[in-house]
């Protein structure tokens, strides 16, 4: 896989893949060259078999605080519709290509999340926020649809409805703790935990059944349009696959001879 340049990347031994962003004094905001980047290198992800867990994170205070004013916004007033449809199908192939990935996403959320920031954090698996970690899908905020990078999409199957149609009308920022209270966050620890309680959650990952992993990933995506009918029969032919997994019969034999299963 080719390597970014436009954030940091890190790939350890055991498998987990961490993408740093890496402006803290522009607060991580994005520009067209990080977006392209990130968006390449979560499609290079799918192939690269000694990745078993992705992490993405912020440096400095904040986890991204969405497309820069500067190098994005302002620029875009320049375009014309077919010049604005490719920027917004490109940051939409971002989220697609993060739901698209079958291997687990994590959101480690340090600091300010905003805008397309926020929609990173919501195609992710799972979030964990520093206690700093405020989130704002503030779209409307600068005149635009609440409805971006999947966002109408996403948020309701994580919050409900009734919030979702909250936060992406008012486009206000949340605590973390309110965050948590309503499921957008998985778990908030204090902020000198954040690294610490990530890596952790991401090594228990890598040692789980990394095709089965997959497979209940791409059900949660598949089955959300899906009459309960056809999500019995999905799930019941995605189980019967799995069954015939070596990984299967590890946690057989791992039970049986009482120790931990090494999956593949």
């Amino acid at each position: 896989m080719k390597r970014p340049t436009t954030f940091l990347y890190e790939q350890t031994d055991d498998g987990v893949a961490t993408i740093t962003l890496n402006r803290p004094e522009r607060l991580n905001a994005l520009t067209f060259d990080v977006y392209r980047e990130l968006t390449d290198t979560f499609a290079a992800l799918r192939t690269e078999i000694d990745v078993r867990v992705v992490v993405i994170t912020g440096a400095g205070r904040a986890f991204c605080s969405g497309g820069d004013v500067h190098d994005i916004i302002g620029e875009l007033f320049n375009r014309d519709m077919e010049g604005l449809l490719e920027f917004t199908r490109m940051t939409c192939e971002l989220v697609r290509n993060i739901r698209a990935l079958h291997k687990p996403v994590i959101a480690s959320l340090n600091g300010t999340t905003a805008g397309a920031g926020a929609c990173i954090a919501l195609a992710s698996d799972i979030r964990i926020a520093s206690e700093a970690a405020k989130i704002a899908f503030l779209f409307v905020k600068v005149g635009l649809s609440g409805a971006d990078m999947g966002a109408a999409y996403l948020l309701p199957r994580v919050v409900g409805l009734a919030k979702a149609t909250e936060l992406l009308y008012m486009g206000d920022f949340i605590s973390a703790q309110e965050a948590e209270r309503i499921g957008l966050y998985n778990r908030v620890v204090p902020g000198e935990q954040l690294a610490e309680a990530t890596r952790e959650l991401a090594e228990r990952l890598t040692q789980g059944p990394a095709f089965a992993l997959a497979k209940t990933k791409e059900l949660l995506d598949r089955e959300a349009n899906m009459s309960l009918e056809a999500a019995l029969e999905c799930e019941a032919q995605a189980q019967a696959i799995c069954m015939q997994h070596p990984d299967y019969r590890e946690a057989y034999e791992a039970f049986v001879g009482k120790r931990d299963p090494r999956f593949e």
